[in-house]
């Protein structure tokens, strides 16, 4: 006899990127937990290292650097190796900033884009073939409220890349739609999250665990395996974030809109 409390075993071959730490390391420990067979990759061996061993047996840590198109590769040949297929990926890794728009160095903005876009690219497009060629797959994109709300201006080139990512994942799900149906595209839209992200932004920045509403990484993490378990295509990890946006969008003057956001959501928006 089972017990109905218990979750049912995930079945299913992940890879994540940007594992060592963060949301993809707490999605590694609960998704592991449940059963999956885990690829988690990052470039910080010792840290990653550490994060597949409390992931449990069914995980592979892959030292890669995912800005780097043939290291994204790697990854899925290994993953393939160990484990047969991969049944969803998950583009996690990323990188904020604090600067404003006016401060930008061709540097910044490049970096962003690379971190932050063109990782997950190199990804999509690796898997992609994969994923045809099996009818059915899952790629998870982890965006942010800042992809859809400027509520962090000295996030800006930040802001600017996950517009990028979520225009990306918006084009390749209407591509495959009605081509391949059994794969699915899913952006994942968090607020600001209780983890790392502000201390290592290029520029500083306030240290994300420290602000009172930060969101624990453990629940955006339980919210990406109910993706999942249950792929749709627009998720928010938190109520009334989806409304914010729509709010944001359907408003007649979107500088009045901007002037009603927080005052201190310019420094505090950490990890959205």
């Amino acid at each position: 006899m089972t017990d109905a409390s218990q979750p049912q075993a995930l079945d299913k071959t992940i890879v994540v990127t940007g594992a060592s730490s963060g949301i993809g390391a707490a999605f590694a420990r609960l998704a592991g937990a449940q059963g999956a067979r885990l690829v988690l990759a990052a470039r910080r061996e010792r840290e990653l290292a550490q994060v597949a061993r409390e992931a449990g047996g069914n995980a592979l840590a892959v030292v890669a650097d995912v800005t780097r198109r043939k290291s994204v590769e790697r990854i899925l040949g290994e993953a393939i190796e160990r484990f047969g297929h991969v049944d969803v990926w998950i583009n996690n890794a990323g990188r904020g900033i604090t600067r404003a728009v006016a401060e930008l160095s061709d540097e910044d903005f490049d970096d962003m884009m690379l971190v932050n876009v063109k990782s997950a690219l190199y990804a999509m497009q690796a898997v992609l073939p994969h994923f045809q060629s099996r009818g059915r797959g899952h790629i998870i994109n982890l965006s942010s409220m800042l992809g859809r709300v400027p509520l962090a201006s000295r996030r800006s080139a930040y802001c600017a890349a996950k517009h990028a990512l979520n225009a990306l994942t918006a084009c390749l799900r209407v591509d495959l739609t009605r081509t391949h149906p059994g794969i699915h595209i899913s952006t994942v839209s968090p607020g600001v999250v209780a983890t790392e992200f502000g201390v290592n932004a290029l520029g500083g920045g306030l240290d994300s665990r420290q602000l009172p509403n930060a969101q624990p990484a453990e629940e955006v993490a339980a919210v990406l395996l109910d993706v999942v378990r249950h792929p749709r295509a627009d998720v928010y990890t938190r109520p009334g974030l989806r409304d914010m946006v729509v709010r944001y969008f359907s408003a007649e003057d979107m500088a009045e809109a901007e002037a009603a956001f927080p005052p201190l959501a310019p420094v505090a928006a950490q990890r959205p």
